[in-house]
């Protein structure tokens, strides 16, 4: 499974200032980090993973959504923006094996090139690219606080 260090050591290759932060308390969910941190939610970005059908040649596939903490991206926007048939939020097992990180925990980082990654427009509109956000890491007692734009750069969103 991939965990802070892991990315830590990616963002250090591809010299990328951030910063990894020890959390007072565990995470059951990356929707948690505002009340670990003491931010508001428009701080801190949650990837949602959903598993969409019918898109790409009708094959299978999971794709992330990157919202703030605590929100859920419209469905049927996801659903128009990858052209599928379907779309659904994907199975813990199933983000698990597939993105190598804890469900509910996921980073937007490092995940599968076959995974297409969207940034939520919201966050474009809200969020300066500048401000610093934050980010599950694949652990409960540790966070990725990294600027927007390297972020949403990095992710390839």
């Amino acid at each position: 499974m991939k965990d802070a260090l892991t990315i830590h050591r990616a963002l250090l290759e591809w010299e990328a200032v951030h910063e990894i932060v020890r959390l007072p308390i565990a995470l059951g969910h990356a929707d948690e980090l505002p009340k670990a941190l003491g931010l508001p939610a428009d701080r801190c970005l949650v990837t949602r993973v959903y598993t969409c059908e019918g898109a790409y040649g009708g094959r299978r596939f999971l794709t992330g959504v990157i919202v703030p903490a605590g929100e859920r991206p419209p469905m049927e926007a996801v659903r128009l923006t990858l052209g599928a048939r379907n779309v659904r939020p994907a199975s813990a097992d199933v983000v698990n094996a597939v993105t190598e990180y804890a469900a509910g925990l996921v980073c937007p980082l490092l995940l599968p090139e076959t995974m297409p990654v969207f940034i939520d427009q919201r966050v474009m509109d809200t969020l300066p690219a500048d401000d610093v956000i934050y980010t599950a890491t694949g652990e409960a007692s540790t966070a990725l606080g990294i600027r927007g734009r390297t972020l949403f750069a990095l992710s390839h969103a």
